[in-house]
């Protein structure tokens, strides 16, 4: 009895040893070749689906957003070269977005352009976002606004090209005839 008990133990060891489907030489070579194809396959899926990354050209999808304080290149210009300071705010996507932007300039009895109290209001654009660009990390948002101050007037078309980042981020606001080139010194500038 002691013997049938020692074999039936030893079967079932046999049993468990067994290799089963996926163990062994073709089993296993046919698990990792299924494994392989599948990994391709979603590597192909994934290269071919649409991206809404900052180096895609369309308007689709992209969200652009920023916020901070910028110092226009070369203030005022010659022959005074005054400096000037903005605050601007900005959002938009495919449906549309909104842009403020006020610049900043000495006040004329504070020894300008030495000052550096910037409080007169030398320009305000409030517009409305119409379209987005996304190529390459750079936003060109299109739209009008209402101006006043320097260059003042109603629904004046604006260009605004920004690229992503934070401070030294630039930026050139195109509106009523005249170019700001910008800088920005606080603040952040997202593109999805």
């Amino acid at each position: 009895m002691k013997e049938e008990e020692e074999e039936s133990m030893l079967d079932e060891l046999r049993v468990s040893e067994r290799r089963g489907p996926l163990i062994g030489g073709l089993g296993l070579h046919k698990f990792w070749l299924w494994a392989m194809a599948a990994l391709v396959a979603a590597a192909l899926v994934g290269s071919a689906a649409p991206r809404a990354a900052a180096g895609d050209e369309s308007g689709g999808d992209h969200q652009v957003s920023g916020a901070g304080k910028t110092i226009i290149e070369g203030g005022t210009g010659a022959p005074a070269y005054i400096p000037v300071t903005t605050v601007l705010g900005f959002h938009a996507d495919g449906q549309g977005g909104a842009f403020e932007c006020l610049a900043l300039a000495p006040t004329a009895g504070s020894g300008a352009p030495e000052s550096g109290e910037f409080e007169v209001n030398a320009m305000y654009v409030t517009g409305k976002v119409t379209s987005v660009q996304v190529s390459h990390g750079t936003a060109v948002l299109k739209g009008t606004a209402v101006v006043t101050g320097l260059g003042a007037g109603p629904s004046q078309p604006f260009t605004f090209t920004v690229t992503a980042g934070g401070p030294g981020t630039t930026a050139t606001l195109v509106i009523s005839g005249r170019t700001f080139h910008e800088i920005l010194l606080e603040g952040r500038v997202t593109i999805h």
